[in-house]
């Protein structure tokens, strides 16, 4: 069973990239993790709205905190359907796990804007690797 304390003071020590990009850690269980993003002007692309690269990763990161739950996981596949344009100050993410394995798992993520609505999806493949297989 998920600690959501331990797991968010460690979410909230990482430096750079989810930290860069306003990332929060709102909720994780064993089969679901909830993140939120604050958009500000250094996510948007230049017609005014959050970039892809901004809600790809926050949906990647959202999958890896869910597949790290069982261990260290590296992307492997990732796909991203773009459905609107994401227009508002927040998102949130939700990751789901279509298959959970010992070597292998697979996660759905939506997100959607501040206003509830589904902007992207994704699905996202995780490897586990042993920490002596960096």
């Amino acid at each position: 069973m998920v600690d959501f304390n331990d797991a968010k003071r460690r979410f909230d020590e990482v430096e750079g990239f989810i930290k860069n990009n306003n990332y929060r850690l709102v909720s994780l269980t064993d089969d679901e993790c909830v993140l939120e993003a604050t958009i500000t002007e250094t996510s948007m692309n230049p017609y005014g709205m959050a970039h892809g690269g901004y809600i790809f990763g926050l949906a990647d990161t959202t999958a890896g905190v869910l597949a790290a739950v069982n261990g260290t996981a590296l992307t492997v596949d990732s796909t991203i359907s773009y459905l609107k344009p994401l227009k508002t100050n927040s998102a949130k993410a939700v990751a789901t796990i279509d298959k959970a394995g010992s070597k292998i798992s697979v996660f759905t993520v939506n997100v959607y804007d501040s206003n509830n609505v589904l902007v992207a999806k994704t699905t996202n493949t995780y490897f586990y690797i042993k920490m002596d297989e960096k």
